[in-house]
């Protein structure tokens, strides 16, 4: 995605003391301020103080440590690439990105397991869907396999299907573990990880600098700002004066989990043939790092962004999402898939029946309820799911304003990029 210039305006919050464009460098706190504490944010951090060593870094995250929402709150898989759009920043980066985290696990000690996963085809209406997945993978240059049945049944003897897929690049790890690393890793090269630091109000002023005010009332002035604030970017961006051309729309991912008797039905990855009209891959079945197997998640619209629960609603956030008209488009456009995916929530009974569809033999006494997630989902205002990696750049400024999976995956390049985006932001303000 190419940058998008966006006009920006002053906000009426802190005023910056910087003074004029020729400001003395004591004058600011820091050259770049990433907001968001997040495996995005991080990676950003950690590719800022690579790229440019020397460069004074400081990260704003709202909670008491990294990683707590999307990052923490996934099935921890490293994808390899083989859903997305051939030349797209999520097939680049993802590819790039599997091997990289791979690496980088190894390398500083972090649980992960390379385990390969099946894609299986359980209709015959599928069956089209999966070869075009094999013919994107191998564009993609990801080794792919095809496969029987019976050659299903040697890679995971309770899983049924007509066919399959084997992509062997495709693992697991703890996200979380990588995200505290990198934040390791950057205080090490003399960034700055502040914790409970919500950004509340942005002053950003063309050929100064941007200053941010927190909840706190602890005002940091920089040279250029990354907004990676995750659930909440798109709130970042309009503080920052700029109008960002999506909103997040939140949807909560449920899980369940195998009881541990049962955990012999699932030896690795097991995903069933995606509709290329949604952005999610359906209910899965994963071997984590800790050998528990999660099964999920479905994708329902969250009554709040950070609505890990029903009964977890914010007014602001609902009245956000009811008054984007992207999401009445939504709305109309898939309300079949919508009802389906409520009926999954609602009713352990609809969940089990989806799981069957690949895993015969569960029952619904052998799950139970896990932890669930919540996806920051940008939409514009057609109703359009962006799919891509959303990346765009105003003065002084760079806003991530779509990263949802595989940007855990594809962390490290991401973060590259944003870096880059960034040092060019400042060396356009110097």
């Amino acid at each position: 995605m190419e940058d998008v210039s966006t006009v920006s305006s002053a906000a009426s919050s802190p005023s910056p003391s910087a003074g004029g464009p020729t400001a003395r460098r004591a004058a600011y706190d820091c050259d770049v301020l990433v907001v968001g504490g997040g495996i995005v944010g991080l990676s950003t951090a950690y590719a800022l103080t690579r790229a440019r060593p020397g460069t004074r870094v400081v990260v704003l995250e709202k909670e008491d440590g990294p990683a707590r929402h999307q990052t923490g709150r996934n099935s921890g898989v490293i994808h390899s690439g083989v859903y997305y759009r051939p030349g797209s920043l999520k097939a680049r980066f993802a590819v790039r990105g599997a091997t990289e985290m791979v690496k980088f696990c190894a390398e500083y000690g972090i649980a992960h397991r390379v385990t390969g996963k099946l894609i299986v085809a359980t209709e015959r209406a599928e069956l089209p869907r999966l070869h075009a997945l094999v013919q994107r993978g191998r564009e993609n240059g990801i080794p792919v396999r095809e496969l029987g049945p019976a050659q299903i049944a040697e890679y995971e003897p309770h899983v049924k299907g007509l066919a399959a897929i084997h992509v062997a690049t495709t693992g697991v790890c703890d996200y979380g573990a990588v995200a505290a690393e990198l934040a390791r890793l950057v205080e090490a090269a003399g960034a700055e990880v502040r914790h409970g630091a919500e950004v509340v109000a942005v002053d950003r002023r063309p050929g100064v600098g941007v200053a941010v005010r927190t909840a706190a009332g602890a005002v940091v002035r920089a040279r250029a700002m990354v907004n990676c604030a995750g659930l909440h970017c798109d709130r970042v961006a309009r503080l920052a004066g700029d109008a960002p051309p999506v909103r997040i729309v939140p949807f909560r991912g449920e899980y369940h989990e195998l009881v541990p008797e049962r955990g012999r039905l699932v030896r690795g990855l097991v995903y069933p043939v995606p509709d290329p009209a949604f952005p999610f891959l359906g209910v899965h079945l994963t071997r984590g790092i800790d050998g528990s197997v999660h099964i999920g998640p479905n994708a329902v619209p969250a009554l709040a962004r950070e609505g890990y629960r029903w009964r977890t609603a914010r007014a602001r956030d609902l009245a956000g999402t009811l008054g984007w008209p992207g999401f009445w488009h939504i709305a109309r456009r898939h309300w079949r898939y919508g009802a389906g995916e409520m009926r999954r929530s609602l009713s352990k009974a609809a969940f089990t029946e989806a799981v069957r569809r690949l895993l015969p033999e569960v029952e619904a006494a052998d799950l139970r309820p896990a932890p669930a997630g919540v996806r920051a989902q940008a939409v514009g205002r057609d109703g359009t799911l962006v799919d891509d990696f959303l990346i765009t750049r105003a003065p002084h400024t760079v806003h991530v304003l779509n990263a949802p999976s595989p940007a855990a995956t594809a962390s490290l390049p991401i973060g590259r990029e944003v870096a880059r985006r960034a040092l060019a932001a400042l060396d356009a303000a110097r």
